[in-house]
């Protein structure tokens, strides 16, 4: 989408990148970019939230140290607003925006889309963009399937490297909507999985370290061809429902627990 387009439906406000996060080094060549896209509210009219917006850096700083020796960039995309607004899909707008952005300053390098909630749908709709290898979609919001015009698309995964992370205490999003997405992305895209993390809500704060190692596990594994952990590895290989439920153990990623 043009940059004229996103200005005349957002008022003066406009979509950023910002500075990346962590540590930059300048001059060292960039192997992949990272966009996280914060999570929002359903209809709004209000300015991007910087609560949301600090909430994925300790993510991002995490993604950052682990790929440091690949070149590995995060932004966090600063949205023009919080609101996805109904048809205006104006969040996955700014996704599209971001992606575009990232290859105009990075040149051709994989990108990653990475969101929380409403960011996570975000996430999954720009996932269409050439540049776009990888997705991360944790706790995921979607629409009831009784109450939206149409089934939330997929058509725009094919190709790429999805995994859909959900807390099995979700209050705020229903985790079997993000199942049932995954379920019918699988069957047009084998390199599709999802984990659940027991007990957990929409925050995913009870396991932030575990959901954190498994998001560098894949993303790394997804940009730079490493070798996943054994149960990424395995969601990945399995039909549904298997590939698909997989219980996110405690203390993955050789994190100790308290």
């Amino acid at each position: 989408m043009a940059h004229s387009a996103l200005v005349g439906t957002a008022g003066s406000r406009t979509p950023r990148l910002g500075r990346p996060v962590g540590a930059s080094h300048p001059g060292s060549a960039v192997g992949g970019v990272v966009l996280l896209l914060p999570d929002g509210e359903v209809a709004s009219a209000r300015g991007a939230s910087a609560r949301a917006h600090a909430a994925l850096l300790p993510l991002g700083r995490r993604l950052v140290r682990a790929g440091r020796g690949e070149g590995l960039v995060a932004h966090v995309v600063r949205y023009r607003g919080r609101g996805w607004n109904g048809t205006d899909s104006q969040l996955a707008s700014d996704a599209s925006w971001a992606v575009a952005e990232a290859v105009r300053r990075y040149g051709d390098v994989p990108v990653c889309l990475a969101g929380h909630g409403m960011g996570a749908r975000a996430a999954l709709r720009a996932a269409g963009h050439p540049a776009v290898d990888v997705v991360l979609a944790l706790a995921p919001w979607l629409p009831e399937d009784d109450v939206a015009a149409e089934p939330e698309p997929v058509r725009q995964l094919v190709g790429r490297r999805i995994l859909v992370v959900h807390g099995t205490n979700d209050s705020r999003t229903d985790p079997e909507l993000s199942y049932r997405l995954a379920e019918r992305a699988k069957k047009t895209n084998r390199d599709t999985c999802r984990f659940e993390v027991h007990s957990d809500g929409h925050a995913l704060r009870q396991y932030r370290d575990e959901v954190h190692a498994l998001a560098a596990d894949f993303v790394l594994g997804s940009l730079f061809a490493r070798a996943y952990a054994r149960p990424v590895a395995d969601a990945l290989a399995a039909p549904p429902p298997l590939g698909l439920r997989m219980p996110l153990a405690a203390g993955f990623g050789g994190t100790p627990r308290r």
